[in-house]
This record gives structure tokens, sequence and C-alpha cells, in this order.
């Protein structure tokens, strides 16, 4: 019988009927799966890493998907068997990181970390702030978080440019090629970073993209570190010239000392994009249908082709 491992008991809890002839078990990849034979479809936990757990699934001989619960999935290319495909968690986290971009900019721009360091000292400081109203707004990236990223941030009355790998016409926007950014963002207020991790796109924003920037623009990052060159993102903020608002870093996580920790403009979190009380309902609607794919000899969803 095929069987369909979940990393954790409560995604097992929660997934109601399943298709006669599937199985499913909880395996976290900590160690080696007792059937190997017999696994179909493996998800893997929300955060993997050591390369000794790729072994494990590298064991699975009749392999057919391995399911990531993120969207970014450069980190399992490599690692991915052969037999087996790979699929990322399209749509599990469009909603929170989305949010989260937006809150990362809301909180730099209205200096609401500010307001709570004020708020613990005692101080009433009703100092004014920017507002994110009627900036100039850049996404780059535009894959279902990137659509997610910018119809918010045009909710709140934002002029919102949207740029990817390739130029077409897309839910009605113009996307503008990489090759375009740094004409854009002479004219970019707050530039939005939720592209994959690539070699075309690591270290995208290099020193010239910044430099190009104007005075006071916001850097909001919610895709990887390593889209960003952290040296001269740091000279900028130490500058004072830019601002910041990083859920990721590179390197990550950020080790004690590092100047990210106490540049000026800045604002960061540690990685929480996707990790809210919506990713295990997501995960499950996502793996429902994969496991149906499975049942009636469907094409999966969500596969990379890399």
């Amino acid at each position: 019988m095929p069987i369909v491992t979940l990393p954790f008991a409560e995604l097992v809890d929660r997934f109601g009927p399943v298709p006669d002839g599937i199985e499913l078990d909880v395996w976290d990849v900590e160690g080696p799966y007792g059937r190997p034979d017999d696994v179909a479809i493996a998800f893997l936990p929300f955060y993997f890493g050591g390369r000794h757990r790729w072994q494990y699934v590298h064991d699975l001989p009749n392999l057919q998907l391995l399911q990531l619960p993120s969207a970014g999935y450069e980190h399992a290319v490599p690692h991915v068997p052969g037999h087996a495909q790979l699929a990322n968690g399209r749509g599990i986290h469009d909603d929170e990181t989305a949010e989260l971009a937006v809150g990362l900019a809301l909180t730099s721009l209205r200096e609401l970390g500010a307001f709570q360091a004020d708020r613990a000292n005692g101080v009433w400081d009703a100092r004014t702030t920017r507002s994110l109203a009627d900036r100039r707004v850049t996404v780059v990236g535009y894959g279902a978080i990137g659509s997610a990223i910018a119809t918010r941030f045009e909710a709140f009355r934002t002029e919102v440019t949207v740029v990817a790998r390739t130029a077409r016409e897309q839910d009605g926007r113009q996307v503008h090629a990489f090759g375009e950014l740094p004409t854009i963002v002479r004219e970019t207020d707050v530039l939005v970073l939720i592209a994959p991790l690539t070699d075309e796109t690591e270290r995208l924003v290099d020193a010239d993209l910044l430099a190009a920037l104007p005075d006071g623009a916001l850097v909001v990052n919610v895709a990887r570190g390593k889209v960003v060159d952290t040296d001269a993102l740091v000279a900028e903020l130490q500058s004072g010239r830019l601002s910041a608002a990083l859920d990721v870093t590179d390197p990550e996580p950020l080790p004690a000392g590092h100047p990210l920790w106490t540049t000026p403009n800045t604002v960061l979190t540690p990685h929480v994009g996707g990790n809210t009380d919506l990713s295990i309902p997501r995960s499950i609607e996502l793996m429902r249908r994969q496991v149906a794919a499975l049942a009636e000899g469907r094409s999966f969803e969500n596969v990379i082709d890399a």
C-alpha cells in the first residue's frame, strides 16, 4: 500500500478521509523510515536541514514526490533522488508572507518599533513619521507571493511596479524584466524583494543597485538573504541613507556581533514570513490535493522543473 508521510502527528490527525489504498504515517526524517519501499510521497518538515537527513530520502526507492512546505526550493534541488519529482509549497505561505511584507514596511515607515521603545521608557513623543500611502513600491519577484504582496500594497494606495525574470503582461499588470531594475529603482521609495534565490538573483541587489535608490528609500526583504549584497546594504544603512526591513539575512541565522544587529534604520525579524497558525491548515489543503492526485494517477501540483 502506498504511504504518504507527514512530518508530525497533528498533520495526520487533521488530514481527514484518505483515499482507499493509501496510508498516512508520521515521519520527521530524523532517521531512516521503517518501510522505505512503500513511501510514495514524503512531506518534509517545515525547517529541514542537515545533509545526513537527505540520505534518508534517497533510501526511498519508490518515492514519487518530495513535497516541500516552503515556496523556496533552491536548498532541495541538489538532493532530490533522480526517480522522484520535487514540489514546492506554492500557495501555503502567500498570505502570511504578504502580510509580513506590508507589516515590515509599516513598522519601518511609521517607526512602530521606536514608539514601543518609547513606551518602555515612559516617553510620549508624538513625532511625525512617513506614510505608506502615495509611496512608489517596486516588488521584485512575481510569483504567487509577489502577486499577493503587490495586491496588498495597492490597497494602501501606493503606486506599485512589479519586476520578474521575464517581461510580460500578467494579472492586468505590466511585469518588467530584471534588466530594467537599475532604471526602475531610481523612482522607488519601497523596494520589496520576494524573488526566488537562483544564480541570476544571488546578490541581484548589489552596491550599484542600492546606490541607485533615492535617499530615504526602504528595502524590504522577504525573499532570501543572498538576494542582497549584505556588505553593501550594511554600508548604506550605516551611512543613514537607506532603511531596511528584513525577514531574511545572509548569513542566517544572524550570528552574534554581526553589523545588522546594530545598524540604524533597520527592522529585523527572524525568518518568520511563513510561520503563523495559517501554515498547518494551508499545508493540509495542499497535501490533500497531492494525495488525491496520487490516488487518481494525475499530475502533482507545484512540481519544480529544475
